[in-house]
């Protein structure tokens, strides 16, 4: 089953996780943290290329890395030559649109889980992001900086994935399901968004990591955002915060420009 409504109570996302974090090269590193909730937040301006960004915490990614394994998954089939199985497309769309966990699971086997991961990640240049344990892959470790890396990959021009991947990619990113397309998407005018969320409570705390990554359409220039959040009391909470912090870097961004 697919069920998505509350991630992380069982199966793939359920136990505790720890990785080491070091600074973003080039990168303002304030944390920010809202009542018992940490937030941090990194945006590019895609036509500069220019980056700014607040907070270098690590964050677990819940449901974000999805986008990291199907960009793992397009990696190894591209140095196999070989086009996406009718199967790991299945997959794939379930995994991206509707958050799917178990169709998650099975593409994470397929890249040999938190190794291939990683070693799909050091070709991307993410690196303070950390592969699950064993099937945990909603409990591998990033930050702000490492997921504005991985939207590089799949939104901006220099990218170790091919120009069908990416299309392939954003195509999936652009068509979450309703209930699901909150998050970076508030920063957009209107429609002009593609994002993957993930967001699951912590069985220690209780409490919520929330998190969003995409690219958003706002004043006539496309960015991508990246806003990572835990220690949130509820999912609502974590929603708005995330919510707030997009919306206030890529103002701000605008604002300099």
């Amino acid at each position: 089953m697919c069920g998505t409504a509350v991630e992380g109570r069982s199966g793939p996302v359920s136990s505790s996780a720890a990785a080491a974090e070091g600074p973003g090269a080039g990168r303002r590193t304030v944390e920010t943290v809202t009542g018992s909730a940490t937030v941090a937040v990194a945006v590019r301006h895609l036509g500069s290329g220019v980056s700014a960004g607040c907070g270098d915490a690590v964050f677990d990614t819940a449901s974000i890395v999805k986008v990291d394994i199907l960009a793992a998954l397009l990696l190894r089939a591209q140095d196999t030559e070989r086009r996406l199985t009718a199967r790991e497309r299945t997959y794939a769309a379930a995994m991206i649109e509707s958050s799917c966990n178990d169709s998650a699971s099975a593409l994470w086997r397929e890249i040999g889980g938190a190794d291939g991961l990683n070693a799909a990640n050091e070709r991307f240049g993410l690196t303070r992001t950390s592969g699950g344990d064993g099937p945990l892959w909603g409990l591998t470790r990033t930050t702000a900086a490492d997921q504005l890396a991985l939207l590089e990959q799949v939104f901006g021009a220099r990218s170790e994935l091919s120009g069908a991947s990416r299309t392939y990619v954003q195509g999936l990113m652009g068509r979450i399901v309703p209930g699901q397309d909150w998050g970076v998407s508030a920063a957009a005018d209107g429609s002009g968004w593609a994002l993957k969320n993930g967001w699951m409570p912590r069985d220690a705390t209780g409490l919520w990591v929330v998190n969003s990554i995409g690219r958003v359409t706002a004043g006539g220039d496309d960015y991508l955002v990246a806003a990572l959040s835990s220690g949130n009391p509820t999912k609502e909470q974590g929603i708005a915060l995330v919510e707030e912090a997009a919306r206030s870097a890529v103002s701000a961004y605008g604002r300099r420009a």
